[in-house]
């Protein structure tokens, strides 16, 4: 059995209140809560204390429709075949058409807004008539043949094309995220049978739409897990069985300017079982501090829901999360130094570092 990061690192309660549906942070200070098909955005602060009055702003989507807040109070909204900007006011300012996603009627992500508001980064399918030219053919939907997927910028207040690059990719799935200081989007998509590819994309400026977009590098088996300060981004990897001989969790730390690995953490190092613990995510707690949960099973007991800290320039395991209470698997990140977990009631509790490892840590 691992003992790596068993040191245990005393955390402060900041609160609790009622959960409503799932919460996410946004920029500006703010919340997104999706429960159902209801969006709303709140005030972090006002909202973890319990004292929101009501949403900012709200919008009903379809069970097809992925969304994320734009920051004018509007929203970005992804359908199985076209894109919408919606203002705060409920209508929409434009729409995108695109062919339809391969195998599904949904979505495969939300749009991504990028932090100054002008550009919106997508994910689209390609379909090809000619089903000799390619990547993908559906046998059992006739004329739905695709050629890799493409990552297009739109211009946020129009939705014109002003970026386009083709990635190799078929996507079950796409993780977007843009660098905090918006020099670059990093897009992960999952491809069945290929595991995750990842990679850094720039925003070029170009009156052109061809060159609009310059990819800067990337990675396979990783997917984004966050950004830390400079150019550095945080993957993760995860057991998936694609290859027999190559099966596991791990964290890495990516220079997107050089496109080099200049940290790796193997998760199994934390694991009292390997074979059967999971980490299924991870997130940017600051500047310094990686957060990490996981479930464990211990013999002869349920499974257990536990939290490591992980130094972020090393990915050094500097020990686990002491709770008061129980929490679960599942973390929120706000992006101030505290984080979000749920219990099994359906409540938040807002946490943060004590004052003994922060001390420790500078």
């Amino acid at each position: 059995m691992s003992t790596a990061g068993n040191e245990l690192i005393d955390v402060v309660p900041l609160g609790t209140v009622r959960a409503r549906g799932t919460v996410e942070a946004v920029a500006g200070g703010r919340l997104l809560v999706r429960a159902g098909g209801l969006l709303e955005v709140h005030d972090r602060e006002e909202f973890l204390a319990g004292t929101a009055a009501g949403p900012v702003a709200s919008l009903r989507v379809e069970e097809q429709e992925r969304a994320a807040a734009a920051s004018d109070g509007g929203f970005l909204v992804a359908g199985a075949a076209s894109v919408r900007a919606v203002g705060p006011d409920g209508g929409t300012r434009w729409e995108f058409a695109h062919d339809p996603w391969h195998g599904t009627p949904r979505a495969r992500s939300a749009p991504a807004p990028s932090p100054d508001g002008r550009l919106v980064g997508v994910v689209v399918p390609t379909q090809e008539p000619d089903p000799a030219r390619a990547a993908l053919v559906y046998d059992a939907e006739p004329g739905r043949s695709y050629v890799w997927d493409r990552l297009l910028f739109l211009d946020a207040a129009s939705g014109e094309v002003v970026g386009r690059q083709q990635l190799r990719s078929l996507a079950s799935g796409v993780v977007l995220g843009w660098r905090p200081d918006g020099g670059a989007l990093a897009v992960s998509c999952w491809t069945a049978w290929h595991s995750w590819s990842t990679w850094w994309a720039e925003p070029t400026g170009s009156a052109d739409a061809d060159d609009g977009i310059r990819i800067a590098g990337g990675t396979w088996m990783h997917a984004l897990a966050g950004f830390l300060p400079g150019s550095r981004t945080l993957t993760q990897r995860y057991a998936e069985h694609v290859w027999p001989d190559d099966d596991r969790d791990e964290l890495a730390v990516y220079d997107t300017g050089s496109g080099g690995q200049v940290a790796v953490l193997d998760l199994a190092a934390l694991a009292p079982d390997p074979a059967e613990d999971e980490f299924r995510s991870a997130g940017v707690l600051d500047g310094r501090h990686v957060l990490v949960p996981g479930r464990v099973f211990r013999a002869g007991g349920p499974p257990q829901a536990r939290h490591w800290l992980i130094d972020a320039a090393s990915l050094r395991p500097l020990g686990r999360l002491a709770y008061p209470a129980a929490v679960g698997r599942d973390v929120t990140v706000l992006g101030d130094g505290t984080w979000l977990t749920e219990d099994d009631g359906g409540r938040l509790h807002r946490w943060a570092l004590g004052r003994t490892e922060r001390a420790a840590s500078v």
